[in-house]
């Protein structure tokens, strides 16, 4: 049985003011740094096998500061990088809502597009370890679309919104995919700093 625990990206600046990111390779900021320590903990006593990232620096750095002290082994995947909004990127929610209020952004990346590369994605993890766990660093829009893709999607309510740092889980039986918990976030609570 391969596990894979989801964790979503650290803050941004351009999450904190709303716009949307999809492919631009924006950074993470301190608050986002601040909550990758914070990932660090929950896992200080979880065995994984490795640690997977989307190659968009806000999630690659978010899985570097992780692996700090985890010291995994580290793969960068494009199948996790964030689904690509076009037209519509770098702009806030009044600003896409008034040019394009059906949200239909010029140039996006499909969702039947973005399912074709997590389920690569996915099959690459499943055929390296599918005896073991690991951690994924990723996005907001993969992790929302994997879920609906999962056998027991209906345990997930799509109106959540996932928090920057929040931890999934998934795992492997008998080759079909389910969500074992979602958008677990204790630890950011836990931290010292008082994160969220």
């Amino acid at each position: 049985m391969t596990k894979i625990y989801i964790v979503r990206h650290g803050e941004t600046d351009w999450n904190r003011e709303g716009r949307l990111q999809g492919g631009r390779n924006t950074a993470l900021n301190k608050r986002g740094e601040k909550q990758a320590i914070a990932c660090r903990s929950y896992f200080e006593k979880i065995k994984c096998d490795a640690i997977f990232t989307s190659t968009l620096n806000r999630a690659s750095h978010t899985a570097t500061i992780m692996n700090e002290t985890l010291q995994l082994p580290f793969h960068a995947l494009k199948e996790f990088a964030e689904r690509t909004y076009g037209e519509a990127e770098g702009m806030t929610y009044e600003e896409r809502r008034r040019a394009y209020p059906h949200k239909e952004y010029p140039n996006q990346e499909t969702v039947e597009e973005l399912k074709k590369r997590i389920v690569s994605g996915l099959q690459m993890i499943d055929n390296r370890y599918s005896d073991g766990s690991v951690i994924l660093v990723t996005h907001g829009a993969v992790i929302h679309t994997l879920f609906t893709m999962v056998e027991n999607a209906s345990i997930f309510p799509q109106s959540v919104r996932l928090s920057n740092g929040g931890v999934s889980t998934i795992y492997n039986a008998d080759g079909k995919w389910w969500l074992d918990k979602y958008n677990e976030i204790h630890h950011l609570n836990n931290h010292s700093d008082g994160i969220i």
